[in-house]
């Protein structure tokens, strides 16, 4: 196999200081600024200054000039716009709008969401042992209802003409794990598209459209079981090994990447929760808070 060649780019650093010279000229090196480390003036509204600077590193890595003008033109008319529309709000700000007391609050919405990721990124246990997954499942499976037709089987979708095609037949008729190995090595260097593993379960459409149309519906897969058939691009082989109709309880190999992220989601609370009340408690002990409403 060749190597496959890529695009060459120019280093960032050189990218960039070749775009600000082009965007300097464009607009006029000479042009004054308010402040000589914020770079050009690139537009002014009211008592607003949007400057050169303030576009660093926002500029797609690569672009021609001509893209890169037409970004700096899009980007400096929709800074115009939210400027125009501050300056509109604040001189129509309502009398009893507390704007610090709102910014407070956010600074400490920040600091304590910032705090909780360090926390859960330190402390969160994510391993989930199989036996507490299928204890959620057991739980829980009824909220986990198909909407559509969903499968388990083997799938070979290969290119005309089958390379080996006697031995890709003998390998899926067999089905030994020597021969299941051997065609998934010729699937992974000759199939356009293909499915071996035993455990995997797919939406029937999916599946479908890997097939000319109508070979397989969700009104006859019950039907057909195991297949081989060709058009003029490809040959295809299937076989079914377990199908859930729509409405079905859906399996737990399907679903079980939701169910990781409900059980991750729920230690997440108890961690935070247990945080709070660790952190209640000890101030409590160290003498570090003090309640006057009592």
């Amino acid at each position: 196999m060749g190597e496959i060649k890529r695009k060459i780019t120019t280093p960032a650093f050189l990218w960039q200081a070749t775009l600000w010279l082009f965007i300097s000229v464009l607009l006029g090196a000479c042009q004054s600024t308010d402040n000589d480390d914020k770079g050009i003036i690139l537009a002014k509204v009211y008592n607003k200054t949007l400057y050169s600077l303030e576009l660093d590193g926002l500029f797609p890595e690569g672009a021609t000039a001509n893209d890169s003008l037409d970004f700096l033109n899009a980007y400096v008319e929709k800074w115009v716009k939210e400027a125009l529309v501050l300056h509109e709000a604040e001189l129509h700000i309502p009398n009893d709008l507390d704007i610090d007391k709102l910014v407070r609050a956010y600074r400490a919405s920040l600091i304590q969401n910032s705090y909780e990721e360090v926390l859960v990124q330190e402390l969160l246990d994510s391993t989930i042992s199989q036996a507490e997954l299928t204890e959620f499942y057991e739980k829980n499976k009824e909220q986990y209802q198909l909407e559509t037709a969903i499968i388990r089987c083997h799938f070979l979708k290969v290119p005309l003409p089958v390379p080996d095609a006697g031995k890709v037949r003998q390998w899926w008729d067999s089905g030994t794990p020597s021969d299941m190995k051997a065609l998934i090595e010729y699937s992974n260097q000759y199939a356009d598209a293909h499915i071996l593993a035993d455990s995997s379960w797919y939406d029937v459409e999916k599946i479908a459209m890997e097939l000319p149309k109508g070979t397989l519906t969700t009104n006859n897969i019950g039907t057909k079981r195991e297949f081989t058939q060709r058009d003029g691009q490809f040959q295809y082989y299937f076989r079914l090994f377990e199908l859930k109709n729509r409405k079905d309880i859906a399996p737990l190999g399907y679903i079980e990447g939701q169910a990781k992220k409900v059980i991750l989601h729920k230690r997440k609370l108890k961690l935070l929760e247990d945080t709070k009340l660790d952190l209640y408690n000890n101030g409590l002990r160290s003498n570090n808070i003090q309640v006057f409403t009592n």
